[in-house]
This record gives C-alpha cells, sequence and structure tokens, in this order.
C-alpha cells in the first residue's frame, strides 16, 4: 500500500517548523527518523496535509549534561543513546534497555523524540522516562513549558504535546552512587513488539529500596505506574517475602488490556515474572547499582 498525497516541507529552523504547525494545525505531522510514521503514512493509519521533516536540525541533537539532568535532544537516535558513555554513567537503564528495540538498523534510524512523541504504549523509551522520573521539554509560539513524564502520557498515543508544539529535549535526573535500575521484557522473538516489559529504579542501600518506581509496557494505553506496588516495596528489604508479596500485589494492581495472541491474565502473570526478576537482582548488594 502507498501513502495518500501529502505536501513536504523540510525547515531550517525549530521555529519555522513551528510556524507550519500553527498554519496547519492537525493536519501535519513531524518526520523525525521515521521508523513509525513511514509505516503509519503507508498503511494510511496517517493522512497528514503536510510532512514536516525536522532531520536536519541539528538544535535538537545531541546528549548533554546540564546541571543534575542528563538532557537526551530530540533527534538523538537510539544508536547513539546504546552508544554514549554519558548514558553508561549518568542513566544507565537508558544502556541496558535500547538492545531490546527492535532491530540495529531500526535503531540507526529511530529518534529518542519520535519514540516519546508517539507514546506507542508497548515502547521502551516512554516506560524508561516514566521510571527514572524524567521530565519533557516542548516548544511552541508561547515559548517552552516542561511536562512531567508522569503528566505526559493522556492516552493511546496521545500526550500533552499541543498541536503547535515540538518536542525538544527530555530531561533526565542524573544517577547517584545509590542509583539502583532494572530492565526487562518478554517478547516472542528479539525485535519483536514485548507482551510485557518493565522498568524499574530506586535508592538502593544494600538490599533496602527506597522511591522505587516500576512501570510497565505492554499492558494499557500508556506506560503504567504499579504505585500500589512501589508503595508496598518502599523501605523494604528485598527478602523473599516482600518479593511474594510484591508480586501478588502487582497482580491485583494491573489489568492488562489483551492483545491478538495474548489474554489479559498472560500478561499479568508475564508482568509478575518479571516483577520477580527484577526484584530478586535487588537482593545482590551490586548488582545493578551506579557506583
Amino acid at each position: 500500500m502507498k501513502s495518500a498525497p501529502f505536501d513536504y516541507s523540510k525547515p531550517k529552523s525549530v521555529h519555522q517548523a513551528i510556524a507550519l504547525l500553527q498554519q496547519y494545525g492537525d493536519d501535519a505531522r513531524i518526520l523525525a527518523g521515521g521508523q513509525t510514521l513511514i509505516a503509519t503514512l503507508n498503511m494510511r493509519l496517517s493522512e497528514p496535509s503536510l510532512v514536516i521533516d525536522i532531520s536536519g536540525l541539528d538544535e535538537l541533537r545531541g546528549i548533554s549534561l546540564e546541571g543534575d539532568f542528563v538532557r537526551i535532544g530530540a533527534m538523538a537516535t537510539h544508536t547513539e543513546i546504546e552508544d554514549s558513555d554519558l548514558i553508561k554513567e549518568f542513566a544507565p537503564l537508558l544502556s541496558t534497555a535500547a538492545p531490546y528495540i527492535a532491530h540495529r538498523a531500526i535503531r540507526n534510524r529511530g529518534t529518542w523524540g519520535g519514540s516519546i512523541a508517539y507514546a506507542d504504549p508497548a515502547a521502551e523509551w516512554p516506560t524508561c522516562l516514566l521510571a527514572l522520573n524524567g521530565s519533557v521539554r516542548l516548544l511552541g509560539p508561547n515559548g517552552e513549558r516542561i511536562i512531567a513524564g508522569d503528566d505526559f502520557f493522556t492516552g493511546l498515543y496521545t500526550t500533552a504535546i499541543e498541536p503547535d508544539e515540538i518536542l525538544i529535549s527530555c530531561d533526565i535526573p542524573i544517577a547517584k552512587s545509590s542509583h539502583w535500575y532494572a530492565f526487562e521484557e518478554l517478547a516472542r522473538r528479539h525485535g519483536d513488539y514485548a507482551i510485557v516489559g518493565m522498568a524499574a529504579s530506586a535508592n538502593k542501600e544494600g538490599d533496602r529500596l527506597s522511591q522505587p518506581r516500576i512501570v510497565l509496557l505492554g499492558v494499557d494505553t500508556t506506560p503504567v505506574r504499579a504505585t500500589k506496588t512501589e508503595a508496598l516495596l518502599d523501605g523494604k528489604r528485598m527478602t523473599e517475602e516482600v518479593i511474594a508479596q510484591a508480586e501478588a500485589c502487582l497482580r491485583t494492581e494491573i489489568d492488562p488490556l489483551p492483545d491478538l495472541t495474548n489474554s489479559p491474565d498472560t500478561k499479568r502473570h508475564l508482568a509478575a515474572v518479571l516483577l520477580k526478576r527484577i526484584l530478586s537482582s535487588a537482593q545482590s548488594k551490586t548488582e545493578n547499582n551506579c557506583e
């Protein structure tokens, strides 16, 4: 299948792109890496009047330290994140999660900002953004605004981005020496969409976790924080009893949506399996700690 006809523009600045969004509104789509948009165009799931290609905007690239945050530009590719020494040191959860994203050829083209803005509930980056308590920086005709990741994803493939705004970067709090993290997902084959996935972070002293953030992908219309399970784990030592209690809590807390091959009960079971794996790793005093 081929896409419906559309006009194409490649602006030379973010402000030119914003002006086009003001002009076309919901009839415009942003093209970054194209790994999602091109497929939706060809399947006619998206039929914009104008495609705005921002791939030439160097101001949206780069990964840098900005005070207490790692700033990831919207046009940073999955591969650049995967290979970044800054990410490995200050946001290592992202380094761990990156190889789960599709295949290397796709990671070479796909972008961080595209993944966050598209808000696929089965994608890795939105889940990691929530697990790391990150925030999203948007730019529009009225200037810049910052939205907490917890408030950004509003529904299936929908976010808090206004029609005339562009996602320019995200800020991730830098990992301290007590930072603990984990990422796991289950898929039929490597590179397939995950049936269920989980990203986690916390402060860790010995085998005790505090302020945990447990986020699931592939179970609902958005990434899902397991807040009741987080509360149960907060301040607890990761004993076998506590881990079992957390598994039981998670099973009752989530209400997974089915997909073509997996029932809600299957996904609920697999989510508990992933939680047990992740929390069992926290029983080790040094595993997955940033030191």
